[in-house]
């Protein structure tokens, strides 16, 4: 697989905050950040380009919730909107990436730890974005063509 000249942002974009991740710069291991609290659209937008100029991403993965059979969602199309903002201040490219499953997977992880309800609200959107994360990079892993 070819290493990447830096790392991969991954974004878990909500009404309420904003789950965060980063990857290695070997694009191997993906790590949670804090979330963020959201501002609005443009607001976070403008906080996550910091991040992307901070870290040195070169890209940066949108989780869309995507309906059971695959269609759209309420939710996907605020991530779709969300994520032509990110492409429109954060200067790298901007993927979309479904993420069907990855909140709830982070709830039972969390259940799974006996953290308590106020500690997995908070840690639930970053635990969604390194999950987000990690299955981008695993696939990209299978499907690089070096």
């Amino acid at each position: 697989m070819n290493e990447l000249p830096g790392r991969i942002l991954a974004v878990d974009p909500g009404r309420v905050r904003v789950g965060l991740a980063v990857s290695d710069p070997s694009g191997t291991v993906a790590q949670g950040l804090p979330s963020l609290q959201s501002r609005g659209r443009a607001q976070d937008a403008e906080a996550i380009g910091a991040i992307v100029r901070e870290r040195g991403i070169v890209e940066i993965v949108v989780g869309c919730r995507l309906d059971m059979t695959g269609g759209e969602s309420p939710m996907s199309a605020f991530a779709r909107s969300f994520a032509e903002a990110l492409g429109e201040r954060a200067g790298v490219p901007v993927r979309l990436w479904d993420e069907r499953l990855t909140s709830a997977q982070a709830e039972r992880t969390l259940l799974e730890v006996g953290a308590r309800r106020r500690t997995r609200r908070e840690q639930r959107d970053r635990i969604a974005a390194v999950l987000i994360l990690q299955g981008y990079l695993d696939w990209r892993a299978r499907h690089d063509p070096a």
